[in-house]
């Protein structure tokens, strides 16, 4: 499956369709991110049940902003609607590719109770 550009317009629909996203917040005169876009790529051909999209920095500033992306390139994963991994810098093909199996393997209902638990412990300190 090919990149699908994201926007602000498509954002949140495009976490809430897709049961994993990947999203690489990219601008085209970062060095690093020129660097990771082959990898990215070849991921999102090798992973076809998976959806990768990317975010132009410079195109989407509100979106950028939104998501607290400071340092570029920054790989977000979202998997059931909740953000799994976020990290800014260039990945190595073969990182990229054990994060890639280590997104497939999350136990997804022990995500949800370690949210919740992290959620009424806030509550109860707030």
């Amino acid at each position: 499956m090919a990149t699908i550009e994201l926007t602000g317009e498509n954002f949140e629909q495009s976490i809430k369709e897709h049961d994993t996203l990947f999203v690489d917040f990219w601008a085209s005169w970062c060095g690093p991110c020129r660097q990771f876009a082959p990898t990215y790529e070849a991921a999102s051909e090798a992973n076809p049940d998976l959806t990768f999209g990317s975010v132009n920095t410079e195109e989407q500033h509100a979106l950028s902003a939104a998501a607290q992306v400071t340092s570029i390139p920054t790989l977000m994963v979202f998997r059931e609607g909740i953000l799994v991994f976020s990290q800014p810098g260039a990945l190595p093909p073969a990182t990229f590719d054990q994060l890639i199996q280590a997104v497939r393997d999350l136990d997804m209902e022990d995500v949800r109770r370690q949210l919740a638990t992290q959620e009424s412990a806030e509550s109860a300190e707030g």
